[in-house]
């Protein structure tokens, strides 16, 4: 029981989401499918070098850095860290995202001389972890209550979520002409870890009684579900026996789930195309050990001393929490069931408007060389994923250029919910067969990691069969 609680208060401090924009729109590089299964295709067949051909990493917070309470500048920490309290939101979030893709392919089919048709299919293992600041219980442990008489806390502050997934994919595209392509892709999804805690209600607050005595009320509706997590912190369970628990349900032997993609791309012109894409369609459900903790319920109770005092001279975080922690143990009856639930993936939407130009003309003549495409390319970009408490967007302007036969170069500049000024580039590299690619994102910011609203890396290696190749 120690062990939830203090999980589930280290679980509402935290939040972390996906910033793929650099990505999307790099068709010459096979996992730009994955943002769009109804993208162009510009090869006959490719494999990714497992564990190499995409890693994916971003953490991003939409409130306070850790540099605005941490850092060196002779403010006293105790004014940074309530001017960081008191100048977030109860929306705003610190989100992270990780992904590896284990194995991964694709190749392209149809008659001899329209192969239009393309299968890709792979593996890959994320981690998601979101949390909104719990601004009203930051207060609550920051003031205590003793000078917050008659106010109400609210308990929905406390949302958050995290899991980790293994997720094996097919994808089908199919070129129905020279202006439109649409693709499909199938997912099933193994829940490795997962924990949410994000429908929470209710409220505390203190109020004046007689004889000098506080009234203290509680009206709660909160719930922490976990799938996964309570074999793994059995006091029993060593080392050996987490890690096959662990591969075996990332080999799918864990919660299953099914989801899928959907995506077009259509040339309106020569030179214009609009494209789409709705990704994790789907859901998980999750029966296999399965812990879950409750507490609804009104409480009141009278008392001389606040139940959230101040934190006492010499007294440490630990010992502060510890004691309210017995309080709590002490007042409600926390119900510990087994009962099985469903999560449902965070829907994810691409669109995306560009604008190719620059034909490549010969130095011999004034005519155009051999039929290689544009040169350069312009467009915006509107990322959005669904939350507990509301949609993250982004919205993006890019320039692509191919500077050479076997570079291409990416710049773009985003508007999310992190910052207004988050330049991102991207390199896609070509030797012979083989395709490295590197993409990271907010380079103004990493004067000042510590500082920074948000980073994002990714990079990969695949061996590429070009269309134009013999």
């Amino acid at each position: 029981m120690r062990k939830a609680i203090w999980l589930f208060l280290c679980i509402t401090g935290f939040t972390f989401s996906q910033n793929k924009q650099v990505l999307y729109g790099f068709s010459e590089i096979p996992q730009a499918l994955m943002l769009n299964p109804g993208g162009e295709v510009k090869n006959n067949w490719y494999f990714g070098i497992p564990l190499l051909s995409h890693i994916h990493t971003s953490v991003g917070i939409s409130g306070s850095t850790v540099y605005d309470v941490f850092a060196d500048d002779g403010v006293d920490f105790n004014t940074k860290l309530r001017n960081a309290i008191y100048s977030m939101r109860s929306n705003d979030f610190f989100s992270a995202n990780q992904q590896l893709e284990i194995f991964s392919g694709g190749f392209a089919y149809g008659t001899s001389y329209n192969k239009n048709k393309y299968i890709s299919f792979g593996m890959y293992q994320e981690f998601d972890f979101i949390t909104y600041f719990p601004k009203d219980y930051a207060i609550l442990a920051y003031e205590g209550n003793q000078n917050n008489i008659n106010r109400r806390f609210n308990a929905g502050h406390a949302s958050a979520s995290a899991e980790v997934i293994s997720v094996l994919h097919v994808g089908y595209n199919k070129k129905v002409n020279r202006a439109f392509s649409f693709g499909v892709r199938g997912k099933i999804y193994s829940n490795i870890l997962n924990i949410a805690t994000t429908k929470n209600k209710g409220y505390f607050v203190t109020e004046y009684g007689e004889n000098n005595f506080y009234n203290h009320i509680f009206n709660l509706d909160l719930e922490l579900r976990t799938s996964g997590l309570s074999s793994l912190t059995d006091d029993d369970a060593d080392s050996d026996a987490v890690a096959r628990a662990l591969k075996k349900r990332a080999l799918f032997g864990g919660d299953l789930g099914l989801g899928f993609d959907i995506g077009f791309s259509h040339k309106l012109s020569k030179q214009w195309t609009v494209d789409g894409s709705l990704l994790d369609i789907g859901f998980i459900s999750h029966s296999k050990d399965v812990e879950n903790y409750k507490i609804a319920g009104s409480y009141a109770f009278e008392g001389a001393n606040p139940i959230f005092p101040e934190t006492g001279s010499g007294q440490t975080a630990e010992e502060y929490w510890n004691e309210i922690e017995d309080e709590f143990e002490a007042l409600f009856n926390v119900d510990t069931t087994a009962k099985k639930y469903i999560t449902w993936r965070p829907i994810k939407m691409n669109a995306s408007l560009n604008y190719a130009f620059g034909e490549k003309r010969s130095e011999e003549c004034n005519c155009l060389k051999e039929d290689v495409g544009y040169l350069n390319a312009v467009g915006v970009q509107l990322y959005a994923i669904n939350r507990p408490k509301q949609p993250q967007m982004a919205l993006t302007a890019y320039y692509y250029r191919r500077l050479f036969k076997g570079l291409r170069a990416k710049a773009t500049y985003t508007i999310d919910s992190y910052s207004f000024n988050n330049v991102g580039l991207g390199l896609s590299v070509h030797i012979g067969a083989v395709n490295f690619y590197l993409m990271a994102d907010n380079f103004i910011q990493y004067k000042n990691i510590y500082d920074a609203q948000s980073v994002s890396l990714q990079l990969g290696f695949n061996y590429i069969f070009n269309k134009n190749e013999d």
